[in-house]
Formats: C-alpha cells, structure tokens, sequence
C-alpha cells in the first residue's frame, strides 16, 4: 500500500505541476512539450534517480497515448475548416511522407555514411508531423483556415503511413515490389473501418437514451479506441481509423456535444502530459551530447531540404501561392510521435538503434525551440495572419426524451455574423424557438425585436422533426448574416 500511495501521490503532482506549466509556457512563449519533457528528465536517472529503460512498455504506453491524442484531434476537429484543403491534406500525408522519406534517407546516406536501409529509417522516423504540437499551436494563431486545415489533415493522416514505412524499414523482410500496394490496403481499409465505426457510433449514440450525461463521452472515446483495435486486427492501419472515427463523430450532430468535446480535451492533455514526462524519464541525458551534430545535421536536412521539396511536391497540382508553402514548410512540428517510432527499432534490435533515438531526442527539442517559438512570426512575416478570423459557432444538443424535443445551446463567437441580428431574422422552423438569452451574467426571455450580440449564449427549444433545420439555419446566419440563403449558404 505504500509503493500504491506514493505512486498516486507522485503522479498527481506530476499532472499539476504540468498543468500549470501550461500557463507558463504561454507566458514564456515556448511550447509545453519542451516542459513535460523537462518534468520526465527530471525525475529521471540524471535528477531524482528514477530509473525507467523499458523500450517496449514505452513504446506500447506512448501508442496509446497517440491513440488518444488521435481520437482527441479528430473529434474537435470541424469538417467545415478541412474541408476546403482535404486534397492538399491528403497529398501532404502521402505524398510529402513519401519525398520527405526519400530526401531525407538519400541526405543521410551522403552526409552521415548510413546504409540505404538504415538511412531510409531515420528517414521515415523524422518525418512524421505530431498531431499534439499541431493542434495546441495553430488553432489558436489565427491563419487562413485552408492553412490551418491542411495542417490539421495532414498532422492526423500522416502518422499511419509513416507508422507502416517504419516497422517494413525496422523489419528484416526485404522491401518487394508488392510494398507499395500493402501500404495502399493498410491505409484503405483503415479509413473504411474510421468511416464505418464512426457512423455506426454516431447513429447509436444520437438513439441512445443513457442514464447520465457523462457517459456520452465515454462512449465516444471508446468508439474511437475500437477503431484502433478493428483496424490492427484487420491488419490495416488502426491510427488511421482512430483519426477517421474521431472525425466522423466529432462532425454528427451528437447529444452533449460540448460536454464530449470538454472530455475529450482534458483526456487528450492529459496523454500529452503522461507521454512526454514519460518520454523524458526514458531519455538518458548523459548520451545525449555525442549525438548533437548527427542531430544537427538530420535537422538541416529535414528542415531546409526535405520538407520543402515535399511540400512543393504535394503543392504543385493545388496551385499553392509561395507564400502559403513557405508557411507549410516552416510548419512541420515535430513532437512525441518520432520518438515514440523510434523506439521501434529499439524492440526490434535494429543496430544503431539506441543512437537514432538519441538522435530524435535532440532533434525534437532543438526544432520544437527553432520552430514553435517563430511560427507566429514567421505567419505574420508572410502576412497570413487573420485578425479576427471568426471561429466555428459551438451548438450543443441535450435531448428531452419524454417531450420529444431538444434543447440546443449555442454560444456565439467573436466574428460571427449572428452579431446585431434580430430574433425574428433567424427564421427558425416551426416547432423552433429562441427560449432564453444569457448576456453578461444576467437572462431575459427575448422579444421578435431582440438583436443577437457576440458572447451570447441562446437557448432553443425545438422538435426532434426540425432540430437538424434549425441548427443548419444557426450555422447559415453564423457564416453570411441574416442574407445567408440568398449568398446560398445553407449550414451544411
């Protein structure tokens, strides 16, 4: 009971110390990341003496933390902020992975002397995007949402097929002819089993009537894991299908959304916090100096020559403008998802492997420094940044099963066109009505006359047979103002 107690005491002072890194890092302008790992080497052989070299077990707790991270991505993710990139997300998830693997792997053949092998390995293990560091950082810097939304595609796409690349690189099976193709069946399928399960989770969660509102979420996430599972069963890819599911969930229009989306949020700091504390407590700090110029150098590559020829690559048939893929190019943040490869090739006694995650370790810290801290201003250098760039309207539905209604809850957001418009101009449906306003922190009952104002929050009762019209008309006005059906905005 003990060694329990202290367990559980350790890690919940781990947990908030690191949440209140959180502020700090956003004070000091430096990615939190950089504070987990700070936390793991800490408590690690070279601070308080823990001692922790299991590869294996960290490899499987760092895959399931990225599952949860996936899971996380996918579900906050609005399909309306993608949808305008998902060609170009697409191709910078494929295409890029495969040129960046090449550069890469061919540079480090040439500049360190690694076989083509060894040098394609690293290769695969330095260019996956991390989803975490993506999704922390740009969501909140105000970039044109095609940018943002290629980014977020491709953050969440890419780890599949680099995950594939690295374990036929780590493997002592030959690379055939037929390698190709087993990459395009992984990837199929697991986007398949994301769409199906997805749907399937959706549709049974809309009917479900469950006793408490908390076990919306946890049904939500569990539908997500199951993906993951049914993919790797499936031999296909499970973190694409996690990705999938969570974006095919996260855009139906669940009950309690928002109190899902909370959920999910905290679940995925929290594997934020335990993956890269972890991450740091298996870090040995005393090997780290004889691996800084091969870091070094792997860095430059990726940074100033693979990346942007992938993205150029990916680019080239979008007809991109410079100035949006020198923006891409400067995006590729990296984070836990190369360590947590990397450590791959540690379980599959590849030679040289302790090296490359030594070589990852400090690659991810010296870029996560360059590039997390510049990519504002290198956004507002690029003149890409978007002051006021309106964000997507929050609607939440809780259901009343015994009156057949809904109630849905929608906050109105900086920029929103449903500033400044009357309550009769929202054209509800009948069977829809605006039942309460809260402005500041009081309430009224609203007249016809009533002009909607940004930080509002409006409560609508509706029947279940309108409820999908009158949100569709909320996220018309939201998008084009009281106009919205004849500029043909619908809502979708």
């Amino acid at each position: 009971m003990t060694e329990l107690s202290l367990g559980l005491g350790i890690g919940s002072l781990v947990v908030l110390i690191a949440v209140l890194a959180v502020r700090a890092s956003v004070r000091l302008g430096l990615p939190s990341l950089l504070l987990y790992l700070g936390i793991g080497l800490l408590l690690g052989e070279a601070g308080f003496g823990i001692l922790f070299s299991d590869a294996r077990l960290t490899q499987y707790l760092g895959l399931a933390a990225l599952v949860v991270i996936l899971a996380e991505g996918g579900l906050t993710t609005r399909w309306t902020n993608v949808r305008p990139a998902l060609g170009l997300g697409i191709a910078m998830s494929t295409v890029a992975v495969a040129v960046s693997i090449g550069v890469t792997g061919a540079g480090l053949h040439l500049l360190l002397g690694l076989d083509w092998r060894t040098a394609l390995l690293w290769g695969a293990v330095v260019s996956s995007t991390d989803a975490a560091a993506v999704f922390s950082v740009l969501r909140g810097l105000g970039v044109h949402r095609r940018i943002s939304g290629t980014l977020e595609l491709e953050s969440g796409l890419n780890d599949a097929p680099v995950y594939i690349a690295v374990v036929l690189l780590a493997g002592s099976d030959p690379v055939s002819w037929w390698t190709p193709g087993l990459v395009v069946y992984e990837l199929a399928v697991g986007a398949v089993v994301g769409i199906a399960l997805g749907w399937f989770g959706s549709q049974a969660l809309r009917r479900a009537a469950l006793p408490a509102t908390g076990l919306y979420p946890l049904a939500t996430v569990a539908v997500c894991v199951l993906a993951y599972s049914a993919g790797q069963e499936l031999h296909a890819s499970g973190l694409l299908a996690t990705y999938v599911a969570g974006l095919v969930l996260g855009n139906a229009r669940l009950p309690h959304r928002a109190d899902t989306l909370s959920f999910v949020e905290g679940l995925g700091w929290l594997s934020q916090i335990g993956l890269f504390v972890l991450l740091g407590l298996y870090a040995s700090p005393g090997r780290l100096p004889s691996v800084i110029v091969p870091a070094l150098i792997t860095g430059a590559v990726l940074v100033l020559l693979a990346r942007p020829l992938s993205v150029f690559a990916s680019a080239l048939p979008f007809r991109v403008p410079w100035r949006e893929q020198v923006f891409l190019s400067w995006s590729g943040l990296r984070g836990a998802v190369p360590i947590v490869l990397a450590l791959i090739p540690v379980t599959e006694e590849v030679p040289g492997a302790q090296q490359l995650i030594d070589v990852v370790f400090v690659l991810v810290v010296v870029l996560t420094l360059i590039q997390g801290t510049t990519l504002p201003l290198v956004a507002r250098v690029l003149g890409l940044v978007r002051r006021g760039e309106p964000q997507e309207i929050q609607v939440d539905a809780a259901p009343l099963d015994e009156l057949g209604a809904e109630l849905l809850q929608v906050r109105v957001p900086d920029g929103s066109k449903l500033h400044g418009v009357y309550i009769s101009e929202l054209r509800l449906p009948v069977g829809a009505t605006v039942s309460l306003v809260v402005r500041g922190r009081s309430g009224f009952t609203p007249q016809m006359t009533t002009r909607v104002q940004v930080g509002d929050q409006l409560l609508i009762v509706t029947t279940e047979d309108v409820r999908e019209v009158a949100e569709r008309r909320i996220r018309a006005v939201d998008r084009a103002g009281r106009y919205a059906r004849w500029k043909g905005e619908l809502g979708d």
